[in-house]
């Protein structure tokens, strides 16, 4: 009779460890699938729409003295808006619906670390470029902004030389630039 009790006991056990195990999993796919459903709507990327789907990048424009600066910046404005993918890019402002005028506007470098052996020398410089954004619409004529001001800013080591140092930083603040630029055109404004 103990036996019986016995193998009674285990098995009750066991069939609560069963139901047990079976809530457990009702529960995690309960959370599971309710967690799917949150995600349902869920969009990777950028909001694609935007107020037009072409645009006309004209060359870039300079008032500051910065040899080359002007055909880097418009080749990294174009590679940026084609990275991007909201908008196909044009050849004229003729087939575009909207222009992006650039202008660069200045170019500063100051001094930010000493040297150790000089105090009077700079080791590292802080160089800006800052260039001004007119977008409008070809359809209307009407502005969407005008002289949006954009900078970039890097920071120049002197060690090999300073002019070495700024041109190989022209690229990546031309980079920045262009990121500001498709940021400020396809973003919400």
């Amino acid at each position: 009779m103990l036996c019986r009790i016995n193998f009674l006991a285990r098995r009750s056990f066991h069939y609560a460890r069963l139901g047990l195990l079976t809530l457990l999993s009702a529960i995690g796919l309960g959370l599971g699938l309710s967690s799917w459903t949150g995600c349902a709507h869920y969009q990777l990327g950028s909001e694609p729409k935007t107020k037009f789907v072409s645009l006309f990048i004209a060359p870039v424009t300079s008032s500051v003295s910065l040899p080359q600066a002007q055909v880097l910046l418009t080749t990294q404005l174009r590679a940026a808006f084609i990275r991007d993918g909201r908008v196909t890019l044009t050849e004229s402002a003729d087939t575009a619906e909207a222009s992006l005028h650039l202008t660069l506007a200045d170019y500063h470098r100051a001094a930010a670390v000493a040297r150790s052996d000089d105090t009077g020398l700079a080791r590292r410089f802080d160089v800006t470029l800052r260039a001004t954004a007119t977008l409008t619409d070809n359809r209307t004529r009407q502005a969407y902004f005008t002289r949006r001001p954009l900078s970039a800013k890097r920071g120049v080591f002197t060690d090999s030389g300073l002019v070495a140092s700024e041109h190989q930083a022209l690229t990546l603040l031309a980079e920045q630039l262009a990121e500001a630029s498709v940021h400020a055109v396809l973003d919400t404004w």
